[in-house]
């Protein structure tokens, strides 16, 4: 339930976090008061590597979209400077992307390719079987099949096979 106890476990919860809080506030100050520690012939070093941490711990979530924004401007910088420069990793990966995309748009591209053709190729055999349907299944007036039709099929039929 929650009863006394909960809310007895609840405080103390609140009561752990509040302390964690101010331990972090307290420790982040400790780490500016030893700033002037440093050896006098490594201090700039140091200082370098704390702003690096702080501008870590610092940078926002919204800031993707920028980046993003910058890459773009460096790659576009880089691909002006010269070909013997060397390649970043994100060119890599966009030009191995954009040989992908252009190798799927060509198999594509072909298989519309044999659609079309076979497409074409059934519907150039339906139009003959239909003419010879057509021819072979005439009647005369009496519906007895047209033999001389028939014959002159099979003319035509040796006739383009020779």
């Amino acid at each position: 339930g929650r009863g006394f106890a909960f809310r007895r476990k609840q405080k103390i919860e609140r009561q752990y976090r509040r302390l964690l809080k101010k331990g972090r506030k307290v420790h982040s100050q400790q780490d500016n008061q030893f700033t002037d520690t440093y050896p006098e012939h490594l201090k700039h070093l140091y200082l370098a590597e704390e702003e690096k941490m702080l501008k870590k711990r610092r940078r926002p979530p919204d800031d993707s979209v920028l980046s993003e924004e910058k890459l773009n401007k460096a790659v576009e910088s880089v691909m002006t400077e010269g070909k013997f420069k060397k390649k970043t990793s994100n060119q890599k990966a966009k030009e191995e992307y954009e040989k992908i995309k252009a190798d799927r748009a060509r198999k594509k591209e072909e298989a519309e390719k044999r659609k079309q053709q076979r497409e074409e190729a059934q519907r150039l055999y339906k139009q003959k079987k239909m003419e010879a349907y057509k021819i072979l299944s005439k009647k005369t007036k009496r519906g007895q099949p047209n033999l001389n039709l028939q014959m002159e099929f099979l003319l035509q039929k040796i006739q383009q096979n020779t």
